[in-house]
């Protein structure tokens, strides 16, 4: 990084990813900061700036020298471990050239990172924040592929909330015989499919197999709604806001009716009779619900959102993109898989490749999709345009 690079960045003040320190700080103080940059997006923190007035101090050599080398000492120290590069950029402020020490800290892969004393922050804005949230916590080891929400065990069910019909269907579905002829009995079935560990389900199991998930998870619904006019805050509903519930299979059929019912269809042919075709592609509506129900976080304990309006439909999905993935990187074809047993139910029970490639099809389909990772409000976003009426 150059002088008048950096100069610009110190212009711009604190950010969630450029922290200001006049002198190295205390242990604890610079430890908290690598912990949450590492446990957030990455960032800076630069050494020999004002904290708040952005006002460039400097440091001698002898500063840079020590507080180099303690930096390295505070990155051991946090567990695990994180790796840190640093550069001395030299500035000129009214003529004279002062030393600035740059601590580049990367966006953890090992989440969560803990302080020598345990806590774990991330960053909030300028500031960082202690998380004690057990939810949270646990999004920061799925973030890691440490911990799979799809895969734990829902407390207070058990082989009897599981529909027994619907299980040994996809099992001969997908296995071309039923598990009596596999040699397994029903319990050992379910143990191999992973619908059930330790005695109890896993939520992949009880959203696919329950014979009812939102006794137990009611938040794990689509929410949805069709407004007149094109804001979210209007109180003009074509149709009512619903909750879509039952199975993954059973929410997105509901999803796909509910959207068939609300939308126009164009007519096709000359005729009167002809069969007329809905005005934006069901392929791309399929691929994008489907996105929706099998890769948003389900350690966040909220609902999709399905609205129509005037001039839009939105798809608003609970969680970013994990692992640091991209828009870009899902446009073409570059998955990251959050949900593995999800992923596998669903190759059985939807019209789901499990490639990765369901973006690329619904952009194919309609190229004027617009695909947001809202990383602060922790959702994903798909706005699909309707067409414009005459």
């Amino acid at each position: 990084m150059n002088a008048i690079e950096l100069l610009d960045i110190i212009s711009t003040g604190e950010t969630s990813k450029v922290q200001f320190k006049e002198t190295l700080p205390h242990p604890e103080s610079m430890s908290r900061e690598i912990v949450a940059m590492s446990n957030s997006l990455g960032g800076m923190i630069l050494l020999g700036v004002k904290d708040k007035t952005g006002e460039v101090i400097g440091l001698t050599s002898e500063q840079v020298e020590y507080a180099d080398r303690k930096v390295a000492e505070f990155a051991d120290n946090v567990k695990p471990p994180v790796y840190l590069a640093t550069e001395v950029v030299k500035v000129e402020d009214n003529g004279v050239e002062k030393n600035i020490l740059i601590v580049h800290t990367k966006e953890g892969i090992n989440k969560p990172y803990k302080t020598p004393q345990g806590e774990i922050y991330v960053k909030q804005g300028s500031n960082k924040r202690l998380l004690t949230d057990n939810a949270e916590i646990m999004r920061l080891f799925q973030s890691s592929g440490n911990l799979l929400a799809d895969e734990m065990e829902v407390h207070g069910t058990s082989i009897q909330d599981i529909d027994q019909k619907a299980f040994s269907d996809y099992f001969k579905k997908e296995f071309g015989k039923s598990f009596e002829e596999r040699g397994l009995t029903y319990e050992q079935a379910l143990k191999a499919k992973r619908v059930i560990r330790n005695d109890q389900l896993t939520l992949a199991g009880l959203l696919f197999f329950g014979k009812d998930p939102q006794s137990v998870k009611p938040a794990f619904t689509i929410k949805a709604v069709s407004f007149f006019g094109n804001n979210i805050e209007g109180n003009q509903f074509r149709s009512k806001p619903r909750d879509l519930t039952g199975t993954i299979p059973e929410i997105f059929e509901k999803a796909m009716s509910f959207l068939t019912s609300n939308l126009d269809s164009l007519q096709t042919g000359e005729s009167f009779n002809a069969q007329g075709k809905l005005e934006v592609s069901e392929i791309s509506l399929e691929e994008l619900l489907q996105n929706a129900l099998v890769h948003r976080d389900y350690f966040k304990n909220s609902p999709i959102r399905l609205m129509i309006f005037d001039d839009r439909i939105e798809i608003i999905s609970p969680g970013k993109l994990p692992n640091s993935l991209t828009v870009e990187d899902i446009k073409f074809g570059n998955p990251v898989i959050r949900n593995n047993q999800i992923v596998a139910f669903s190759t059985h029970t939807l019209p789901f490749s499990g490639l990765g490639s369901g973006i690329m099809r619904a952009l194919e389909q309609e190229p004027n999709i617009e695909l947001i990772n809202d990383i602060e409000g922790e959702q994903f976003i798909v706005k699909i345009p309707r067409p414009k009426k005459e």
